[in-house]
């Protein structure tokens, strides 16, 4: 085979599999995100994050949050519940960071499928 069709190939099967180890990785991130309380589903993002933590500085006891299902919880206790997803939310950013680090200085498509 001609040695520049074989480094061509090479690198095809690198991208698509590189690619592909992204996408696991964010949906991974994406499973870890989830936090159940009380029966209910939420996906932890910023702007739960930030509107806890309003409630949290407002000093409120209490809220109802409209869940993933869209669906009301009462949330009895909003400081353990803000701390709680404070938590998953940084532990799962930053397992997801430090997986993608060693996934960008993969440079084989064997290094890349250790990863796994």
């Amino acid at each position: 085979m001609d040695e520049r069709l074989e480094k061509a190939l090479e690198f095809s099967n690198y991208m698509v599999t590189l690619n592909n180890q992204k996408r696991l990785l964010a949906e991974a991130y994406q499973q870890n995100l989830v936090h159940f309380y009380d029966g209910s589903q939420f996906t932890i993002t910023r702007e739960l994050i930030t509107f806890v933590n309003a409630m949290v500085n407002a000093e409120q006891d209490e809220v109802v949050i409209t869940d993933d299902n869209s669906i009301p919880c009462l949330v009895k206790n909003v400081n353990e519940f803000y701390e709680e997803i404070l938590e998953k939310y940084t532990l799962a950013s930053n397992n997801y960071h430090t997986a993608y680090l060693k996934l960008k200085t993969s440079r084989s498509v064997e290094k890349l499928i250790e990863h796994d």
